[in-house]
């Protein structure tokens, strides 16, 4: 038995059962509109978006802050002397409980001296051991009581002429800091223009200036320095001069680069061939697209100033006394590293912290001005 045909048929279907739509619609493809993305916008959402680099910049803006105000939450000034409370621990009244910030030291002194000579600052004995048949107690005490200090709070204690270590330490970055952005400002400066000419005119004028840099770039970077620190004696001009001395060239070598890669563009060909000058080509067509690359490289600058200011306090050739700064603090703490680790401790923290900042953000600067990785998440 054969299956019966269920289909319908549509040639009987009434023509009044149809109806005509969209008669007098136009079908168009959907337009997609978004928020356009300039190149600058782009790189800091990227760059917003790098935690490390993110927290890296906080904590520089945290430091910078310090470096300003620090020195005036302090009542003691940087250079005001108190003899009486040489190389004093760290002491916080609110931070007590903490062995670091009790203000409190160990020492270890004969038993039978403790009531004569330690009578006032003594607060307890940790442990005793016989020396050769003598009484020896490792004792707890209170050095600021000891030398009639009660009153006194040094944060992070006191150096070998009791002057506070708190205010010496932010006043002494500060200085740091104003050395780094100084030779950092000046080597841009003089990158730029060195390597946007090189780059620009090529030719026999690239030729002299770049075996000019593979001439004084072959001198070693530290004895240009030292020598130029010896002949103009050390202070924040002369030893941020000294480190622009071949500190320009790293820079003039990207510019110079960015110029060779430009230079030969449509955009710009076409400028010129309506007329517009070297200065219009340079300032306005080339030199904006090396943006990214100057702000990276003044990022990574800074730190490497902070580092040869540091190295050469720590050979004696730093700011003089009794103006602070990183390298002389860390300098004098290392004498006595043993006896007071306080007062290389919280320098070393501070440099080490605030170099690893800036290379995290001159990575993530670096990351976020790549016109490879523009649009992608």
């Amino acid at each position: 038995m054969s299956e019966k045909n269920t289909t319908p048929n549509l040639n009987n279907i009434p023509k009044e059962k149809f109806e005509f739509v969209q008669i007098d619609t136009k079908l168009h493809d959907e337009v997609i509109q978004g928020e356009a993305i300039g190149f600058f916008k782009d790189a800091m959402i990227r760059f917003r978006k790098n935690k490390a680099a993110l927290a890296s910049f906080i904590i520089i803006a945290i430091l910078a802050f310090m470096a300003v105000f620090g020195p005036s939450m302090s009542k003691y000034g940087f250079a005001e002397q108190n003899v009486q409370l040489q190389n004093m621990p760290p002491r916080v009244s609110w931070l007590s409980g903490l062995s670091l910030f009790s203000g409190t030291t160990t020492k270890e002194v004969r038993t039978d001296n403790i009531e004569k000579k330690y009578k006032d600052a003594y607060i307890g004995t940790v442990s005793t051991r016989v020396v050769k048949g003598t009484e020896m107690s490792k004792i707890k005490l209170d050095p600021y009581k000891q030398n009639g200090g009660d009153d006194v709070y040094y944060w992070f204690g006191s150096d070998n002429l009791g002057r506070d270590l708190w205010t010496r330490l932010w006043r002494g970055l500060r200085v740091s800091f104003l050395i780094s952005l100084i030779a950092m400002a000046v080597n841009i400066l003089i990158g730029i223009i060195y390597g946007a000419i090189s780059g620009y005119y090529g030719g026999w004028i690239d030729l002299l200036m770049q075996r000019f840099i593979e001439v004084i770039g072959g001198v070693p970077y530290l004895v240009i320095v030292i020598l130029f620190v010896f002949y103009y004696g050390p202070g924040i001009i002369p030893i941020a001069l000294a480190m622009c001395m071949t500190g320009w060239i790293g820079m003039s070598r990207m510019i110079r680069a960015q110029f060779l890669k430009y230079k030969e563009m449509e955009y710009v060909l076409a400028s010129r061939t309506l007329g517009a000058s070297d200065r219009t080509l340079i300032f306005r067509h080339i030199l904006p697209n090396a943006a990214g690359i100057i702000i990276t490289m003044s990022a990574l600058e800074i730190p490497g100033a902070i580092f040869g200011e540091s190295f050469l306090a720590y050979i004696g050739l730093g700011i003089q006394a009794p103006e602070p700064s990183i390298g002389v603090l860390l300098a004098d703490g290392q004498k006595v590293l043993l006896q007071y680790p306080h007062l290389t401790i919280f320098p070393a923290f501070v440099i080490s912290i605030m170099m690893i900042a800036f290379n995290l953000m001159g990575n993530g600067l670096r990351d976020a001005f790549d016109p490879t990785l523009r649009g992608i998440e």
